[in-house]
């Protein structure tokens, strides 16, 4: 049972490596983002877009702590 569930950790990550790796070659075209009259450099959409996921995937836990922090429900779970 621990070998079967070894090979399937190992097969969803490398389907995982797949996928990034097909997304990131499909989207090479550079782009040039502009904010409040900022100009960042020109980068593929693909570095963008992992770029965005990243730091959502760490701005997101921040805020949902923060929230609950301020809610006085940091001791209290739902589950």
């Amino acid at each position: 049972m621990r070998s079967l569930k070894r090979i399937f950790l190992v097969v969803s990550g490398l389907l995982l490596i797949m996928m990034v790796l097909a997304f990131v070659l499909e989207n090479q075209q550079s782009v040039a983002v502009l904010f409040l009259g900022w100009a960042g450099p020109q980068l593929p959409v693909s570095v963008l877009m992992i770029a965005a996921l990243l730091v959502g995937m760490v701005i997101g836990p921040i805020l949902g702590w923060l929230f609950m922090r301020r809610s006085g429900a940091s001791g209290k779970r739902l589950v």
